[in-house]
């Protein structure tokens, strides 16, 4: 629409100029889009008439707002598909990702009841509890804990002291190869720990994936948890 004047309206010259931002690559998906003060004081114009605006982009998928954090520019999601082979860098690789994984902890403790019937041991038995976090091309996409149970796998906390894959690691404790049995998805809230990693606002819908991986033996050799940004993953379930 256009006014009396016949001149574009205002809100309408925002998000050209804000779409233009994007085109010539002022801004990059994840980034933040300056505030709606700063947008108010860079066009001149009241912070509604810059919603108005940026609520267009929103429309178009250019750009995503999240509760209390703002408006960021919207990255195609990846896709990463779940099947009998999950392979974390092979599946970023594959969709044109740079992979990367930031450990947060590693420690030994007690398996609970839950964890020790995925990984078939007994509650109480040592696991290699794995925690970090995910990123696609310097992205956060995700947090994860995988556990390890010991009786099976005695070396693999030193294994993962020496490299962040997994598959790697358990290549170097005698799991030549491993397939996965299971996986169960669940949407779940952000936690302000999660929402600290992941640059969402707490209380962010994501994606728990919990997922069991066995050796050529059959026995469970990993219990893994995933907790993904639902708006920067596509799941693929593969048959």
């Amino acid at each position: 629409m256009r006014d009396n004047s016949g001149k574009t309206p205002i809100w309408k010259a925002i998000a050209n100029a804000l779409r233009s931002d994007l085109a010539e690559g002022r801004y990059i998906p994840g980034d933040k889009l300056p505030t709606e003060a700063a947008l108010a004081d860079r066009f001149g114009v009241n912070r509604h008439t810059v919603r108005h605006g940026i609520s267009v982009l929103v429309e178009e998928g250019l750009v995503r707002t999240r509760r209390g954090a703002g408006a960021f520019v919207a990255a195609t999601p990846t896709d990463y598909p779940i099947g009998s082979r999950v392979r974390f860098h092979e599946n970023l690789i594959a969709a044109g990702r740079r992979p990367e994984k930031r450990v947060l902890a590693l420690d030994e403790r007690a398996a609970t009841v839950g964890e020790a019937r995925a990984l078939q041991i007994k509650a109480g038995d040592q696991v290699c509890a794995y925690h970090g976090l995910s990123l696609a091309d310097g992205q956060p996409i995700a947090v994860f804990e995988s556990l390890f149970p010991l009786v099976r796998l005695s070396g693999m906390a030193a294994a993962l002291k020496e490299t962040s894959s997994v598959t790697e690691a358990l290549n170097a404790v005698g799991i030549a190869d491993y397939t996965r049995v299971s996986t169960r998805l669940t949407a779940v809230r952000a936690t302000a720990t999660q929402a600290l990693l992941l640059h969402v606002t707490e209380g962010d819908p994501l994606l728990r994936s919990s997922g069991v991986n066995q050796s050529e033996r059959g026995e469970p050799v990993e219990y893994g948890r995933t907790w993904f940004v639902g708006d920067r993953m596509t799941l693929t379930i593969e048959t």
